[in-house]
């Protein structure tokens, strides 16, 4: 095996022109994917591995067998810039995230996903960056200035719910499996919008004004990449439920599915929005409405053409972080002083746990208080996992480390390279100690899951609230209206249900007008070729 590898590192470091290379480099990494899946699907059974510790871990050992077959100087395949992180690997994560989330589960714990993600992703980059801000003046770590200690915040603010969600079981914990998701998905979002209203503002002079500033740049940017994701979303409904696209090419139908999702990204990157949280409201618009206007087979192809560009995203990622976690260049701008890069890594570490601990159990104490039923609130033994299974830290930290601290993947700073270095650490040793450990915190905390009604109900029957957040099939509407929801007669009153009140008043309009305009479930007339599902009404 090791002449092999001698020989295919020997021609590709003799090879004259970058096209050679980069397809030598193409070939090798594609080869690791490969490896990635195949040893994935071999330790699926285990329920201890899963496919970003498994990425990690081949993509170490890729990074260990070049350093030594090209003798210390490089431990990478590839090298790009970090903007390939934001417009080639991320849009498809977020997008399927969006896509496949189960709207009922989403709104039924709306308001605690909400505080977790929004409220408490400022809490937790709040937290980290005063942290940072305190230690790093105490230690050597290179010249970082304001901006860079708030982007270190929003940072490492952004969990890895992938990650998470590949050991947490839907049938077990239902509850657990709904929040941790949706807090993922909005927390990504918001440390985005954080980071980019980090780099729109002036930071030499923090003063009120400064601080006024950036809550409205923040505001203005989770605002209008909202507006903007939810329009693309019923555009692209609009077009294929008036112009039929079934009744000729399936193809049509998938392809601009695919391509009006990659244009909201590109949209809002134009206009210096939020892509990640355009992209996600526009995957949620999308299968809500779009989605129901294409033909069977386009629904089978776009759910499964979705969910794998997200996983070999998630795999490719993954796998470059685990070589790039032996990185030469950067590792030498730190190899003078080992002890300060540990105790940086150690410090970042300490405060993401603090972070997320200062809203994950306070929010969780406000959440139960407005939940009448002992059923539904979240117990003690539930927050620490909660808070546990949120520790993990992966794609989204990588790309906004290196967007921050590197420049075409390079970076000549001290500071820079040990904010990189530690940013890896973090990602490595959060993902594959935190993540091997959650399984058997579970069982240890939760022995025997609490039966809740969701895991009682029938999932034949459409007034049941047991359909999963992330299935292998779109999720049917409930009928809200067949139930029985008092009308809230008080403040308090809508805060004890305001769930079911806000998603009845949403469906009611969302039939009387939306619907019959972009289509969905039941909306969408019957005419030859069109792709209404067969024998439906």
């Amino acid at each position: 095996m090791t002449p092999i590898l001698n020989y295919v590192v020997s021609k590709w470091q003799a090879l004259s022109t970058s096209d050679h290379a980069s397809v030598v480099s193409i070939n090798l990494f594609v080869a690791l994917l490969c490896a990635c899946i195949v040893i994935g699907h071999l330790l699926e059974e285990t329920r201890w591995m899963n496919e970003s510790i498994t990425a990690l871990l081949i993509g170490m050992f890729a990074g260990i067998v070049i350093l030594l077959v090209s003798r210390g100087k490089s431990s990478h395949l590839l090298l790009f810039s970090e903007d390939t992180f934001f417009i080639y690997l991320l849009p498809p994560i977020i997008f399927n995230a969006g896509f496949q989330v189960k709207k009922k589960q989403f709104f039924v714990n709306f308001m605690t996903i909400m505080l977790f993600g929004a409220i408490g992703t400022l809490v937790s980059c709040f937290i980290i960056s005063l942290g940072a801000f305190q230690f790093f003046k105490k230690m050597d770590v290179g010249s970082l200035d304001i901006a860079d200690i708030l982007a270190i915040g929003a940072i490492f603010a952004a969990t890895d719910s992938v990650c998470t969600l590949q050991i947490l079981s839907q049938d077990e914990t239902p509850l657990l499996y709904s929040l941790v998701f949706g807090e993922g998905v909005v927390n990504d979002a918001t440390s985005v919008v954080l980071f980019n209203a980090i780099q729109s503002i002036d930071l030499s002079n923090i003063d009120a004004r400064v601080a006024i500033h950036f809550l409205g740049s923040f505001f203005y940017l989770f605002s209008t990449s909202t507006l903007l994701g939810v329009f693309v979303g019923l555009l692209s409904a609009y077009i294929i439920r008036k112009l039929y696209f079934g009744r000729h090419s399936t193809d049509r139908e998938v392809a601009l599915m695919i391509l009006m999702a990659y244009l909201s990204y590109m949209l809002a990157e134009l206009l210096d929005l939020s892509g990640i949280l355009t992209v996600f409201f526009c995957g949620i618009v999308m299968s809500h409405y779009t989605w129901h206007n294409v033909t069977e087979s386009s629904r089978v192809t776009t759910k499964h053409a979705f969910a794998t560009l997200s996983f070999i995203s998630e795999s490719f990622i993954f796998v470059y972080v685990g070589m790039d976690a032996l990185d030469i260049e950067k590792w030498s701008f730190v190899s003078d002083s080992p002890g300060t890069s540990v105790a940086v890594s150690a410090m970042l570490l300490g405060l993401v746990m603090v972070g997320r601990a200062a809203f994950v159990f306070p929010l969780s104490f406000l959440s139960n208080l407005a939940k009448k039923s002992a059923d539904e609130k979240i117990t003690f033994r539930e927050q620490v996992i909660i808070w546990w299974a949120g520790l993990m830290r992966g794609a989204v930290s990588i790309a906004l480390a290196y967007h921050q601290f590197t420049r075409a993947g390079h970076t000549q700073l001290r500071g820079n390279a040990m904010m990189i270095t530690s940013t890896v650490t973090v990602v490595l040793f959060s993902t594959m100690v935190f993540g091997l450990l959650t399984k058997p915190l579970i069982k240890c905390l939760i022995p025997h899951p609490k039966l809740t009604t969701s895991m009682l109900s029938d999932p034949a029957t459409p007034k049941s609230f047991s359909v999963p957040l992330l299935g292998s099939a779109q999720d049917s509407e409930l009928d809200l209206d067949s139930l029985h929801v008092p009308r809230p007669t008080s403040i308090r009153a809508f805060l004890a249900t305001p769930t079911h009140t806000v998603h009845r008043y949403w469906r009611k309009f969302d039939d009387a007008f939306m619907r019959p305009m972009f289509g969905g479930r039941g909306f969408v007339p019957f005419v030859p070729g069109s792709p209404t599902e067969r024998g439906g009404h």
